[in-house]
């Protein structure tokens, strides 16, 4: 004779999810709106200055007599930096690779603000596009200053806006535990993420300072 299964053993209800599966998907790493800002802000300021070079460069190659308007006198002459060498070191304009790089950098800086999170490879990532952008700013100043004998404003507004970036970015990391660092430089990076943009472009200031100084002061 057949018998019916006990209730209790009809069916066997689904087993909650392991707490090992749970983690095996990264929450990522968010940042604070602080900084979210300050992305979309240098971001904001280098497309500026890259879109300004980029459409005073196509005017120059269409008009060699055309003169950029932020050419100001013999030392602030944008003309000189944009008909250099220097400033197509990858076979074209620099400023184009400004101008997608700042995009990238703005469209990071929105998404944190409407509160997305990266894994610890996006954020590496990023920090490593900013040093090599502070890397490439660092060798266009050592050049412009020594050897075009000449200084670009909006080059010097993206110098700028590159070097918060970057400064930025690895004080983040770091304090977040993405880069391996002592915890009394964490506890710095915390209280005084300022300092060091600050300490970078006063040096670049004084080095602009002190090659022009009888320029500056006839």
């Amino acid at each position: 004779m057949h018998t019916k299964a006990p209730l209790h053993e009809a069916r066997t209800p689904e087993a909650p999810e392991a707490p090992e599966r749970q983690a095996e998907t990264p929450a990522g790493v968010a940042g604070s709106r602080a900084f979210a800002l300050l992305l979309v802000i240098t971001g904001a300021a280098g497309l500026l200055a890259a879109w300004v070079i980029t459409l005073d460069k196509f005017k120059l190659l269409e008009d060699p007599d055309f003169t950029p308007g932020c050419s100001l006198n013999p030392v602030v002459s944008c003309g000189n930096i944009m008909k250099s060498e220097q400033a197509s070191a990858f076979g074209f304009p620099n400023p184009m690779l400004g101008i997608a790089a700042y995009a990238v950098v703005m469209c990071i800086g929105m998404s944190l603000l409407g509160r997305a999170r990266f894994p610890r490879w996006y954020w590496l990532s990023l920090n490593a596009g900013t040093l090599f952008g502070v890397g490439f700013c660092t060798w266009l100043q050592y050049e412009s200053l020594y050897a075009i004998n000449s200084l670009c404003l909006w080059c010097c507004l993206a110098w700028v806006a590159t070097i918060v970036m970057f400064w930025s970015v690895t004080s983040f990391n770091i304090r977040s535990g993405l880069l391996p660092a002592p915890s009394g430089l964490r506890t710095f990076l915390g209280e005084f993420t300022w300092v060091l943009p600050v300490l970078h472009i006063g040096v670049i200031g004084m080095l602009i300072l002190t090659r022009w100084w009888d320029f500056w002061t006839s």
